[in-house]
């Protein structure tokens, strides 16, 4: 019996393979896609887990058995989907668990133009569909047909950021054995740039770390690597690419909010007055950046279905991520990490200062990270924290979680994962001293 609550999650569906997500369900899923929209054609894409390609040729088959034609684009990244599904107008499939472990996959679905699906836009529908279980197939079926559009994504995103002129950079990337293995090279061919690669072999076993930039122990071989070639950033994809982290020539992490208000700054140029939309961990040096380069700050929940909607809701320029995502109003509102690492690296191909000094006046507080915690009661924890810190004097915000601001301008975030059964709990301060003890305390609060 399925466990779709365990399954379907605020924004995308994902699970352990073979034991929680299979075949049938993705056959499934994709004949209540196809239901639910009625396309002529839908775009089916996937990642290099072991699992991806039997997973989307059954999902295929599953919009095919409606009657929909799908374009069947094989190894992609998901912003590649997203650029199938903007660039013919057709809704889309990627099957990804992102920077899972090994043994997950998932469904990450999309509208035509890369318009957001999530619980309150179709989601649940599809989920219902699921429980009551699907009329049967009426009509011809769809043909499934494979078609290339790696060379075309490459060229759009070259277009969007104009690299001539850059001066010589040399950038090491580390795909993690994702489909940035794929797709940096191709993108990121350029006469001025030297790329290092490292595992660029597409291996849904991750046999060198986990794809997941946003753990600092990822990073350690791409700092290394850094250093040792003398280069002038550095590049970490997640598994399906879709968020992209940075390293300074010096081997230090580049906070992804400081990149948010980099890439602000840049749209607002272009776009004066424009509303930048920002999520509830991204650091409050963010909408102060914002402000100050006259553009409208809005704030919003973690997740890209909630973002993008806000971002075609207010026609905001750009949006972004603590946690790596940066979205684009012209890349229909969804998010590459492969765009914003062109953003950065024509800004800092413009420049003779070093990506350090480049970021450092967009890091004006101290942050923890993101730290993930097992926690039995998240509800009662929350609680909690709450009213320990309430006596103190701090003020809540229920936003996304529990995020509490302290007197001298500490805060705090506390929020349950919308994809794994954790809580993820950030800390921002003035300065270090400050991010630190109000860290450690917290995780005394948290842990037993």
């Amino acid at each position: 019996m399925r466990d779709l609550d365990t399954l379907i999650k605020a924004y995308d569906i994902r699970g352990i393979v073979p034991g929680q997500l299979d075949e049938s369900l993705a056959y499934d899923v994709g004949a209540a896609f196809a239901d639910l929209l009625a396309p002529e054609r839908m775009a089916v894409g996937h990642d290099m887990r072991v699992s991806s390609p039997a997973l989307a040729d059954a999902l295929a088959a599953g919009a095919a058995s409606r009657g929909v034609d799908v374009l069947a684009i094989g190894y992609v990244s998901t912003d590649l989907l997203y650029f199938a599904s903007g660039i013919h107008g057709v809704p889309g499939a990627m099957i990804t668990a992102s920077h899972n472990p090994p043994s997950y996959n998932g469904i990450k679905l999309c509208r035509p133009g890369a318009a957001p699906v999530g619980q309150d836009t179709g989601l649940g529908e599809i989920r219902k569909a699921l429980e009551t279980g699907l009329p049967p197939a009426a009509g011809p079926k769809g043909e499934v047909r494979p078609e290339d559009l790696l060379p075309a994504y490459a060229d759009h995103l070259r277009r969007l950021v104009d690299l001539g002129g850059s001066r010589p950079l040399k950038i090491v990337v580390d795909a993690g054995n994702g489909m940035a293995g794929r797709t940096a090279p191709v993108v990121l061919r350029h006469p001025a740039f030297e790329l290092v690669p490292l595992y660029f072999e597409l291996d849904g076993t991750f046999p060198n770390h986990e794809a997941n930039p946003m753990d600092p122990t990822n990073l350690v071989d791409l700092q290394a690597a850094v250093i040792e070639h003398h280069a002038d950033v550095g590049l970490a994809f997640d598994g399906d690419a879709d968020r992209c982290f940075f390293i300074a020539e010096n081997g230090e992490r580049i906070a992804p909010s400081d990149v948010v208000g980099l890439i602000a700054t840049r749209e607002l140029a272009r776009h004066p007055g424009a509303a930048i939309i920002y999520n509830a961990i991204t650091s409050r040096a963010v909408p102060e950046e914002i402000t100050e380069h006259g553009g409208r700050p809005i704030r919003t929940r973690v997740g890209h279905s909630f973002i993008k909607q806000v971002m075609a809701d207010n026609n905001a320029a750009f949006g972004g991520e603590h946690s790596g995502h940066y979205y684009f109003r012209d890349f229909w509102n969804a998010d590459s990490g492969m765009l914003a690492a062109l953003h950065v690296l024509q800004a800092q191909g413009q420049t003779t200062e070093p990506l350090s000094r480049l970021m450092s006046g967009f890091s004006r507080y101290v942050d923890s990270g993101e730290t993930n915690l097992t926690v039995a009661d998240i509800p009662g924890t929350l609680a909690r924290v709450e009213t320990v810190y309430a006596a103190r004097g701090a003020t809540a915000d229920h936003l996304d979680g529990l995020t509490m601001t302290l007197p001298g301008g500490a805060w705090f975030n506390l929020r349950p994962s919308n994809t794994e059964p954790l809580l993820r709990l950030n800390v921002e301060a003035p300065d270090r001293p400050a991010m630190t003890q109000l860290r450690d305390e917290l995780l005394s609060h948290l842990t037993p």
